[in-house]
């Protein structure tokens, strides 16, 4: 009578050759449901405190955010199963949780926005959760666009000089359109046309980065250059400086002429961040933050907002009542937030300008304290760094740089944002990613998100199994023979 099978023989029968067969890879996908479900807990239960710390008791008006939030980040789950089985687990569940502190802060702020109307006897604004829960439909419907539209995310790679334009493009059509088409509290950054608003330098930023990548690997050569050293330091060629000094010129007239500093800054710092990773050289940096230099002096010289903003950053209570109000109110209410925070809807956030955009960061600091700011700071942390672990793991050299390209650019955007308002750097006015209220930023971010689980899915995916060589023919040694034709030897 045999000897009955092992445990681990029963799972994975022992083939005729000896050896057993590979498990299959975990696809993680299990675990991203989970972390989602987490992820809608939280955000349900956060909108539940705002409720009972603004009107005393849970109205009907969480349902529809609550049933929403599940819907679409249920979707955006299943498009990760059927066109990117192998990402990250982590991405989408962190960008779930973001986006839906950012819905509660939103609708926390429309509350109070209505006390204070009534309390001034005013007209209540409109609320401003329900076309944030728009807009994140309409950004997941964007990544479930590029995740079944983009088969195969090298194929950008060939398109780098077209992104490049039109990144262009957009970055300086806010110069260049009439006033009332671009132009809010002296910042040309708007596009309006026909009730339609949006910010397409938003969009410039993952179409330059895409287009820094393409080009950095198909003209590696040219940034590989020798050229002469200086102090250590081996500099780039003159002419070679072309690219770099294009999007200089590009970001130094979006700063002068658009009065933006946020964005002239983040596409700047990443084009330099993208050829030091392509190249390991100091000499790009070296040769970038002379012209950053050139740049700011020029830009301090002839840009009111930028002096502006540089002498609030030093002295925001110099001019208190004016310029100084925005950052000083946001440093009253990160104190009054200290470690633990007033709690969700105990605060008084609304006393920030631009609370739901620009300031939206203190609003976390305010009602949730030290605490909970620093949450925020990690899961953006563990966001950056899942991208850049993705750039490392991916085989191909386009995905390397556009994978990193894009996770420094959130990573330096929240740096900025975080920065201006703990006034650690003076104000750039770009919007915290997933967070801040408004189409543009949220619509944008759900496209890099697409690509980085794109990416992603390209790295852990496991390498295609090679064919089996072909085993050579053994050639028999045969002795010579002579053959006779025609009475002749051949």
């Amino acid at each position: 009578m045999s000897a009955p099978a092992s445990p681990s023989t029963a799972a994975f029968p022992i083939p005729p050759g000896g050896f057993a067969p590979a498990p299959s890879p975990a696809t993680r996908r299990n675990v991203e449901l989970l972390l989602l479900a987490f992820a809608v807990v939280i955000t349900v239960i956060a909108a539940v405190l705002v409720e009972a710390g603004q009107n005393q008791r849970v109205t009907r008006e969480l349902a529809p955010i609550a049933l929403a939030d599940l819907a679409l980040f249920g979707v955006a789950h299943l498009a990760v199963r059927r066109y990117a089985l192998f990402a990250d687990p982590l991405l989408l569940p962190i960008v779930a949780l973001l986006n839906g502190i950012g819905l509660v802060l939103v609708h926390r702020l429309d509350l109070g926005s209505e006390q204070t109307a009534a309390s001034n006897f005013a007209p209540v604004p409109p609320p401003d959760a329900n076309h944030q829960l728009l807009w994140t439909a309409l950004g997941i419907g964007l990544f479930v666009a590029v995740l079944a539209g983009l088969r195969d995310y090298r194929t950008l790679a060939r398109h780098g000089y077209l992104c490049g334009g039109l990144g262009l493009i957009a970055l300086i059509l806010p110069a260049v359109l009439p006033t009332r088409y671009a132009e809010t509290n002296g910042v040309r950054i708007w596009l309006r046309l026909n009730g339609f608003t949006m910010q397409p330098v938003e969009l410039a930023k993952v179409a330059m980065i895409v287009c820094f990548a393409a080009v950095l690997v198909s003209k590696r050569e040219l940034f590989t250059a020798a050229g002469r050293h200086l102090l250590g330091v081996e500099l780039p060629r003159l002419r070679n400086l072309g690219p770099l000094l294009l999007v200089w010129l590009a970001c130094t007239a979006a700063l002068l002429f658009e009065q933006d500093l946020g964005v002239a800054v983040l596409i700047f710092v990443s084009a330099l961040a993208l050829l030091y990773i392509a190249t390991e050289r100091l000499g790009w940096l070296f040769a970038g933050a002379v012209l950053g230099v050139i740049g700011f002096v020029v830009a301090y010289d002839r840009c009111d907002a930028v002096r502006t903003r540089i002498a609030d950053w030093v002295d925001p209570f110099a001019d208190y009542h004016n310029t100084g109000y925005q950052i000083a109110q946001s440093l009253f209410g990160l104190a009054t937030g200290g470690l633990a925070g007033t709690g969700l809807g105990s605060g008084r956030p609304n006393q920030v300008p631009f609370a739901k955009t620009d300031f939206i960061v203190a609003t976390v600091g305010e009602e949730l304290g030290l605490i909970g700011l620093t949450a925020v700071l990690v899961l953006f942390t563990v966001l950056v760094l899942r991208g850049l672990r993705t750039a490392l793991a991916v085989r191909d050299s386009f995905g390397k740089l556009l994978a990193a390209g894009l996770a420094f650019a959130l990573g330096l955007q929240v740096f900025l944002v975080f920065g201006g308002v703990t006034k650690l750097l003076p104000l750039t006015g770009l919007a915290t990613p997933f967070l801040s209220y408004g189409a543009s930023s949220l619509l944008t971010n759900y496209v890099l998100l697409a690509l980085l689980v794109k990416i992603s899915d390209a790295a852990r995916a496991p390498a295609p199994a090679r064919r089996k060589e072909a085993v050579p023919t053994v050639v028999v040694e045969r002795p010579t023979e002579l053959i006779r034709t025609g009475g002749e030897l051949a």
